[in-house]
């Protein structure tokens, strides 16, 4: 996975609020991930035309965190859930 793709969730996968759960979650065909508040930051930055590079700035201005430290989060977070098929990247 390198800096410059760009993930987005796939057709039939979406966060959705679990009232029971009382928490977000990743929803996708036959499997339901639970979203710690990291999670939820990562994929509200999923656009379907950001790049993960693009993604890491955002989220390091937001929280006002050192880029060097965001961005390898931020990519094996996404790297994690490609392997479990929750989402696609495409190279840019």
């Amino acid at each position: 996975m390198q800096r410059d793709d760009v993930p987005f969730l796939p057709r039939g996968v979406r966060t959705h609020f679990d009232r029971v759960r009382k928490t977000e979650v990743l929803l996708g065909p036959e499997r339901v991930l639970m979203l710690d508040q990291v999670g939820v930051a990562v994929l509200g930055q999923l656009d379907g035309a950001a790049r993960l590079s693009e993604i890491s700035q955002a989220l390091a201005q937001v929280y006002d965190a050192p880029l060097d430290v965001i961005e390898p989060d931020v990519i094996a977070f996404v790297r994690d859930l490609v392997e479990k098929g929750m989402v696609h990247v495409r190279p840019r």
